[in-house]
């Protein structure tokens, strides 16, 4: 990935099928990714600036510029990124959820030992136990908000993130060139595998 290409991924293969997982059962245009080949993807993806669209350029032989994968690849890419983004989404989704039931819990909880912390004194008195049980309460009441704080202050943006990433993915520009006829030497674009 250089020169003026700057929101180019640039990827070297043999064989268009080494970009996706061989053991994955589905047709081509249904498959996933091979691990390394989103890894290798994604990592390079989260380096680009994020107000621009995505190129993914694939360095093949010529040979397989016609072959059926190539014409299925665009669209297997996009779906496989779509599809991921979707699962990221449900992810933020099933931790807003979690965070909400951990919210009403912890008001409950805090309201509990508010109020608990307001009855100690009247049956206790003021002496030391009563003023260590009563602030023993005020800490577990916030501390049983300490879980929903985090999810919502900072648990869900580094997964809204990886899904707007994913988005992006989906919508990139995917093209192939035949690597004896690129722009550069086959040396200087990242090999993969």
């Amino acid at each position: 990935m250089m020169g003026d290409q700057n929101e180019s991924i640039e990827i070297r293969v043999d064989k268009i099928s080494q970009l996706f997982d061989s053991l994955d059962p589905f047709p081509f245009r249904e498959r996933d990714l091979d691990s390394h080949a989103e890894e290798y993807i994604v990592g390079w993806a989260r380096e680009l600036p994020n107000d621009k669209p995505i190129r993914i350029v694939i360095h093949v032989p010529a040979s397989e510029l016609k072959s059926e994968h190539a014409k299925e690849l665009n669209d297997s890419l996009h779906r496989y990124f779509e599809y991921r983004a979707a699962v990221i989404g449900r992810e933020l989704k099933q931790l807003f959820s979690i965070g909400r039931k951990s919210a009403l819990i912890g008001a409950a909880v805090l309201a509990i030992c508010i109020l608990g912390a307001q009855v100690v004194p009247k049956t206790l008195g003021t002496g030391n136990i009563s003023i260590y049980l009563r602030e023993n309460l005020y800490i577990l009441g916030w501390v049983a908000n300490w879980k929903p704080l985090e999810i919502f202050l900072y648990d869900w943006w580094p997964i809204a993130k990886r899904r707007n990433l994913y988005r992006r993915l989906s919508g990139a520009n995917v093209q192939l060139k035949a690597a004896e006829t690129a722009s550069r030497q086959p040396s200087e674009v990242a090999p993969y595998r």
